[in-house]
């Protein structure tokens, strides 16, 4: 059987059916989607067998959400092929979280099977809980009440190694943050548009809403890399100091 560590090193470890798999997808969707140009090719491992990695899942994330906006295979395609070719998973999930911001709130009942096929995934009891925890899911009376805008997110960090307790404080700190923010530019927003007409405002909130959020995307991405990259320096920096202290 193949393992699935493509999915944390960015080696194309994944099998076709195991790439579907985790994007909540048929196979048969996957070749549609790769002999469309949508996909990049798999790399051809022993035995001819087709390897995917994680930039394959990113993309089919990506591809999935677009159609749930409901852009069509050519309006996709049109987006597919402006961007970079060399993007990496990472920077294909901001995209993705770009163009989900724009979705609806979308909360369905489905069942515990459906939960599974929806989070591309076997779900354990304790993955469950932990989703509800996150109040991604909500269990009641044998079904499930899933906030479709977040599951992904649910299900990622399912494998991220933090505990619930750190993942819950992150939480309610980037939605602390973020309405601070946002009650911060609606104040400014609403100074610039006092005296203008009802269309003037609806006119600058359309414009305005996907910079603000394409700047606040980009800004905290490049303020994290920042603060992890002092981060880790500084921990190579005490790393050595005891490696020296050690030595004398």
């Amino acid at each position: 059987m193949t393992t699935d560590t493509g999915t944390d090193t960015g080696e194309p470890t994944l099998t076709i059916d195991e790439l579907a798999a985790r994007a909540g997808v048929t196979v048969r969707t996957v070749r549609f989607y790769g002999t469309k140009g949508l996909l990049p090719p798999p790399v051809i491992g022993p035995r001819r067998v087709g390897h995917y990695g994680r930039e394959h899942l990113a993309r089919l994330a990506l591809i999935e959400e677009l159609q749930q906006q409901g852009m069509t295979l050519a309006a996709i395609d049109r987006y597919v092929q402006q961007l970079p070719p060399d993007l990496s998973a990472h920077d294909l999930a901001i995209h993705r979280a770009v163009v989900a911001s724009w979705a609806p709130d979308a909360v369905e009942t489905v069942t515990r099977a459906e939960l599974d096929r929806r989070a591309g995934r076997t779900l354990s009891d304790e993955d469950v809980e932990r989703l509800a925890a996150m109040n991604v899911v909500a269990v009641e009376d044998g079904s499930c009440r899933v906030d479709l805008g977040l599951l992904r997110l649910g299900v990622a960090l399912l494998d991220v190694p933090l505990s619930q307790e750190a993942i819950l404080a992150s939480r309610k700190v980037l939605i602390e943050h973020s309405r601070a923010a946002a009650h911060e530019l609606s104040r400014l927003f609403r100074g610039e548009v006092s005296e203008r007409a009802t269309q003037d405002v609806k006119s600058l909130s359309a414009h305005m809403q996907p910079l603000v959020v394409q700047a606040l995307l980009t800004t905290f991405q490049r303020s994290l890399r920042e603060e992890l990259r002092e981060w880790l320096e500084g921990t190579s920096k005490e790393d050595g100091s005891s490696e020296e202290g050690g030595s004398v």
